[in-house]
Parts: C-alpha cells; sequence; structure tokens
C-alpha cells in the first residue's frame, strides 16, 4: 500500500487520513511521521480524521502515541475533525488520548498550534518518504 502523504504547511505537518486505517498503514505512518518531524524540525503536527468513519482501540493508542512522541521531540499534535461518531467510539473504549489536542476543523487546528504566518505567503510541500527532504 502506498504511504499516506505529508504536508509540510510552515513550522507544521498536515496528515489527513482519507482511508480507513489498517494496522500497517498505522504503523508506518506513526515511523514516518516522527522522521519528518526530526528531519523538517517541525513544532506542530495535525493530523486530519475527517474522512474515518470507524476507529476501533489500535487506532487510539496510535494517535495517543504519535502524540507522545512528537511531544519528545518538541512538536504538538491536534488530531482534527473528529466525527461524533468516533469520539464516542473513543470514550467507549476507554481511551482519553493523552497530550493529543483536538479543534474542529485544519484550519482551527493549525491555530491552535500557533501557525500564524505573519502575513506571510505559505510554503505548503508534500512530503514524500525519501531521504531528501
Amino acid at each position: 500500500m502506498e504511504r499516506i502523504p505529508i504536508y509540510k504547511i510552515g513550522d507544521n505537518l498536515l496528515v489527513s487520513l482519507q482511508i480507513d486505517l489498517q494496522d500497517q498503514d498505522a504503523l508506518d505512518l506513526q515511523d514516518d511521521l516522527s522522521s519528518r518531524i526530526v528531519a523538517t524540525g517541525a513544532h506542530g503536527v495535525v493530523i486530519d480524521i475527517s474522512a474515518l468513519e470507524l476507529v476501533d482501540s489500535f487506532i487510539g493508542r496510535m494517535l495517543s502515541t504519535i502524540a507522545a512522541v512528537s511531544r519528545v521531540l518538541d512538536a504538538r499534535t491536534v488530531v482534527v475533525g473528529m466525527r461524533p461518531a468516533v469520539a464516542i467510539t473513543l470514550v467507549e473504549l476507554g481511551l482519553s488520548l493523552p497530550g493529543v489536542e483536538t479543534a474542529l476543523d485544519v484550519e482551527r487546528g493549525l491555530a491552535l498550534i500557533g501557525a500564524n504566518d505573519g502575513g506571510r505567503e505559505t510554503d505548503v510541500r508534500v512530503l514524500g518518504t525519501t531521504a531528501d527532504e
């Protein structure tokens, strides 16, 4: 399966999950994202889950782990676009997602992590999986 794209927006990274993740996809994303945080010096990570219909305990733990790894690497994590059914499922599973901040949408998530570009044009790039970035 193809890797999930990671977009660089200023000093932040954006991941938009457009497919329901299999366990291996989630593990690959966790590895790719931590590598990109180090490679780019990102200060924030926004994970858009608005396309996800369902989450299970593994995906919930993966989001929590990404937030913990990001914190260790000096980046904040904000999960955006959580559907009410997903939120209810996470609560029913007993997953509180410590260290994961939430916002309603990408714009509010970027604002939460301080992605203010001071009026400058923002450079948006898609980061692949090669080491030359």
